[in-house]
């Protein structure tokens, strides 16, 4: 087992026996090994196996940075933590320098998530979740936790999840969830991203692709705190990829609510795109969501549905949505938007989709693309 020699500060990296047994011997707190033994130390522990990326994850405590080589990772029980970092020595899980790694639930048994952090302060990032028979990635009363650069793909449910109160400051950037279908509920419950069942500020979505989901791209049912939702894209969800004779999935790009909640969501500078229902939802939250510039083209029912509460909806775009541009009640307040009167509809300089599939930045931002741009500095999603 090859182990990094680097130094964090003044801390020597410890072995995975050595941080484990460090761990078990102070009551669950990681005293790590330093020059002057005054100063709280860090471990880093580099895993290439299945069995060390287990253990590695159950004995992670704050300060430790867990570095995964290169390969596909099959776990045979759910990757779970309880542990918490702080803010100044957080838990990280991440992949080893630029090398692919892929943790694959298919060896798992049926019903199991792939992944679930039931703590504070982890960063997890460049990683790949996928094949699980249920939920991809779990994250439960999280406060300041970084999820960045992640894909969580062709999972038995969501693909990644937030959820539960104490959700607070949370960031997910660059997530690509793709292909995840709940065989179980014929479809009905498979998001890209839900962010359900919870509350807490100051949690943020950006730069996400949510797409070929069997149910919403991104969903938020009964989060009952304003979740800002910016520069991603959710398309394609919602159709029956799998054959399935019962589907039933939703298909909305962003569902912005529902459960009896009614809570002010911020949706700014997004796309949604070919999706079997609305572009834009708020699934009956009659709070006053915020949506801003976003662009919703070609979904089968309306582009933006806000139909019985108080949304405020400011200089978005909407083309070709077979349902129409908008659907609004009279609560909602509809200004400078591509449908309302004396406001002209940009043309589209690329209405051909192949750039934005492609292959994000090297920094894991969306692609750069022409698709749906159209110049216009008041109307639309700018696409990045």
């Amino acid at each position: 087992m090859r182990m990094s020699t680097g130094r964090h500060r003044r801390t020597r990296t410890l072995s995975i026996a050595a941080a484990v047994a460090v761990s078990a011997g102070a009551g669950g707190v990681c005293l790590g090994l330093s020059d002057g033994g005054a100063e709280a130390a860090s471990s880093t522990v580099t895993v290439s196996t299945t069995a060390q990326l287990e253990t590695a994850v159950r004995n992670a405590v704050a300060g430790t940075v867990i570095q995964v080589r290169g390969g596909t990772y099959y776990p045979t029980a759910t990757l779970k933590s309880t542990a918490s970092g702080t803010s100044s020595a957080r838990i990280t899980l991440q992949a080893y320098g630029t090398e692919k790694v892929r943790i694959d639930g298919s060896k798992l048994p049926a019903g199991s998530w792939l992944a679930g952090i039931y703590g504070s302060y982890w960063t997890v990032q460049n990683l790949t979740f996928q094949s699980s028979p249920a939920q991809g990635f779990v994250v439960t009363s999280s406060t300041g936790g970084i999820f960045r650069n992640l894909v969580t793909g062709n999972n038995g449910d969501s693909g990644f999840t937030l959820r539960g109160d104490n959700t607070v400051n949370n960031l997910v950037q660059n997530l690509d969830s793709f292909g995840n279908y709940d065989a179980a509920g014929h479809g009905q419950n498979a998001d890209g991203i839900a962010v359900k069942f919870g509350s807490g500020t100051g949690n943020r979505i950006t730069g996400a692709r949510l797409y070929n989901n069997s149910d919403d791209g991104l969903d938020l049912w009964q989060f009952s705190t304003a979740v800002t939702i910016e520069h991603s894209w959710a398309f394609g969800n919602g159709r029956n990829r799998w054959s399935d004779a019962a589907f039933e999935g939703n298909g909305n790009g962003f569902k912005l609510g529902g459960g009896g909640v009614a809570v002010a969501h911020a949706v700014n500078n997004n796309a949604a795109w070919d999706n079997t229902l609305n572009g834009f939802t708020e699934n009956s939250n009659t709070g006053a969501i915020a949506l801003n510039r976003n662009t919703a083209y070609a979904n089968t029912e309306a582009g933006f549905y806000f139909a019985t509460g108080k949304a405020r909806l400011a200089r978005n775009l909407a083309v070709g949505n077979k349902g129409g541009p908008d659907e609004r009640g009279s609560s909602a307040v509809s200004a400078a938007n591509s449908w309302d009167s004396g406001v002209s509809t940009p043309a589209f300089t690329s209405t051909d989709a192949t750039t934005a599939y492609g292959a994000r930045k090297a920094d894991g931002s969306l692609p750069a693309t022409t698709f749906l741009t159209t110049g216009s500095t008041t109307v639309g999603s700018t696409m990045n």
